[in-house]
């Protein structure tokens, strides 16, 4: 046998034992830096070649199994008190080593936007807290966002656990960070975080499929994506179709053709707007396209050519920024803040331009009221809330909205959820519901079943599941009337029947024109509290605000009684209890009046001789609501009946 023969044969051997003999392998979430759940024991578990024999090591303790001939393989490690760095030695055909390991506190943290929000978007209320961020024994997991219809994902394609610094804070779910920050200034002890969450995912998305059984529209929604040749043409079609409009809105905008973003542009002839607003409520009209807004501001001598910051608010829907025709940066869609900075040598002494090219693609277009607009160059402030000068680029037909295949029923369950099934954690906390606003009572049935389906799945027992009910937001209205906010609330309300649940209310942190308010501390904050009595037994600790308990009528007034008072009831900033209103058989709800009486509540309205109902706070925006008690939680919104 001559050499090149034997060369060839000893290849195609190796690379026949190389797939005999495979390598152990380990899930994303079993890797350096993870935290695993202390005092409790826990699963590790990966992949290997048939019947191949594992053996671990960690903290002096030794660990052996077999795998499956499938290759599977697990074990548990006896529970294990909080501390650390150790390392873990896991051998068969090859010897891997999983290095700086901790014994902690593991919390999920899921939902949609408001959980998944990153410091980043949140850095002006957090400058110093993020500056100072140092802290190697809080660790971070961020899920990939993917979705699987077809069947639950055994791993994720990506992921690396991280500790707590000022440059990998930013990218920090900012609810999950505040949470595991309060956790450890209480206890001490590693804290690790898995945030699964993705920005409009409705609550159907989380569920798994045994979960769904009992809601046929959802699951047969979840079967139907199960068609790859259907989700590719949805895709195709929708692409074709935004490229073409956002295409055309180019084509068309005269802004483009003639220089509306140069200084030296003839705006004499445009129209005025006053901003922040929108302009369907000028003589323009309630148009979609591209309008162009512009406005002079001075800079002296002193501030010219210095790097400054812009804020423009937040736009509806995408806007392209400019000043003194030197593009400054553009965002594509309505919900972040528009922060730019203005790089160095762009600003003049004297007359400057600033303009905004705004794409609206359906409903309002224009600048979000009550947020700031200024621009910030040295000490001075220039305020930018005043009339701009407005010209319409073009006039578009609304767009049709986009068919998010990610938000499908069960799709993120599966790929998001499932691969980490094994690991244990202490509890869950979530935020979530915007979604789902629209079926409220649908909710109510939806959110019990996932939390269920999720211990079921887990093994983990009744784990902690704590979640945050629906913040204020939207226009306040000066009468009662229905919202389905306010229903979704209700719905939130009744899941704590579910046992070792608790809620955290917001109505009072939110932003009525920000569907993503940026106080999450306080959020943060008050699930740290709700994990300090239901996790971690602590009796003392009070960890909400008053909720609704019972009603009885006494000469035509309501009197309400409240569990969860603390040290008791109090009218919140102002010596009148405001935000309740009452009815009769009738159901037309009226403005009541109310008063704190040994800790509860009466309420009346001399106009209704005989109330047998009593909301409070129940709105979109229940703004002026404020029934708290004295440890500074507020009451969670109620309807309630006489029976």
């Amino acid at each position: 046998m001559n050499n090149l023969k034997r060369n060839n044969i000893l290849l195609l051997l190796l690379i026949f034992t190389g797939s005999i003999f495979a390598n152990i392998r380990l899930p994303k979430l079993i890797s350096n830096g993870m935290v695993l759940q202390c005092d409790s024991k826990v699963k590790i578990w990966g992949w290997a070649d048939s019947l191949e024999k594992i053996a671990i090591t960690i903290d002096g303790k030794n660990y052996k199994t077999t795998s499956t001939e499938n290759g599977d393989w697990q074990l548990t490690l006896v529970p294990h008190k909080a501390g650390g760095p150790f390392s873990m030695i896991i051998e068969g055909n090859n010897r891997l080593e999983i290095k700086d390991i901790l014994f902690g506190e593991v919390w999920l943290c899921s939902g949609q936007s408001n959980m998944e929000l990153p410091m980043r978007r949140v850095k002006p209320l957090y400058e110093d807290e993020i500056k100072q961020a140092n802290n190697q024994l809080i660790r971070y997991f961020e899920v990939p966002k993917k979705y699987n219809f077809k069947n639950p994902e055994k791993d994720y394609l990506s992921g690396n656990w991280q500790s707590v610094n000022p440059l990998s804070i930013l990218d920090f779910s900012a609810v999950s960070y505040f949470f595991g920050t309060a956790l450890f200034q209480k206890y001490h002890v590693p804290i690790g975080l898995i945030n699964a969450s993705l920005g409009g995912s409705p609550i159907e998305a989380w569920m798994s499929e045994d979960a769904l059984k009992e809601f046929p529209n959802q699951l047969n929604e979840a079967y139907k994506f199960r068609n790859d040749d259907l989700i590719k043409q949805i895709e195709s079609s929708d692409k074709a179709r935004i490229n073409t409009w956002y295409k055309t809105s180019v084509d068309k905008d005269e802004g483009e053709k003639n220089g509306y973003s140069q200084p030296g542009f003839d705006d004499s002839n445009c129209l005025s707007m006053k901003i922040p607003g929108y302009w369907a409520n000028t003589t323009l009209g309630n148009i979609n396209g591209v309008v162009w807004f512009r406005r002079e501001f001075e800079v002296s001598q002193e501030d010219s050519g210095k790097p400054a910051s812009l804020n423009l608010g937040r736009i509806v829907d995408a806007d392209s920024v400019f000043i003194n025709g030197k593009f400054i940066g553009n965002i594509t869609y309505q919900y972040p803040p528009r922060r730019y900075k203005v790089p160095q040598g762009v600003l003049l002494a004297g007359k400057n331009i600033i303009v905004a090219r705004i794409v609206n693609n359906s409903g309002k277009g224009g600048f979000v009221l009550d947020k700031p607009y200024e621009l910030k160059v040295g000490n001075h402030v220039v305020d930018l809330k005043s009339d701009w000068k407005m010209k319409p680029g073009c006039t578009m037909p609304p767009l049709e909205g986009e068919t998010f295949i990610r938000w499908k029923p069960m799709g993120l369950y599966n790929a998001m959820i499932a691969p980490l099934l094994n690991y244990a954690i202490k509890g869950t906390i979530w935020y979530q519901g915007e979604s789902n606003t629209g079926k409220p009572d649908e909710y109510a049935k939806l959110f019990p079943a996932l939390i269920l389906g999720w211990r079921k799945n887990f093994e983990q027992g009744d784990f902690p599941f704590l979640f945050v009910q629906l913040p204020n937001f939207m226009e306040s209205k000066s009468q009662p009337s229905e919202s389905n906010w306010a229903e979704t609330r209700e719905s939130q309300l009744k899941t704590l029947s579910v046992p070792n649940t608790a809620m955290v209310v917001t109505i009072d942190i939110g932003e009525w024109n920000d569907i993503h308010p940026l106080d999450k501390q306080d959020v943060g904050n008050r699930l740290a509290l709700a994990a300090r009595k239901l996790a971690y037994n602590d009796s003392k600790v009070v960890y909400s605000g008053p909720l609704y308990k019972s009603m009885k009528v006494t000469d035509r007034k309501i009197e309400l009684t409240f569990s969860q008072i603390g040290s008791g009831l109090e009218a919140k900033g102002q010596i009148e209890l405001n935000g309740f209103a009452i009815a009769g058989a009738d159901r037309k709800f009226v403005w009541a009046k109310a008063e704190i009486k040994n800790n509860k509540v009466i309420v009346w309205n001399n106009e209704v001789q005989s109330p047998v109902l009593v909301r409070y706070a129940w709105a979109d925006n229940p703004d002026g609501a404020n029934l708290f008690n004295k440890d500074g939680l507020p009451a969670s919104p109620f309807t309630a009946e006489l029976k």
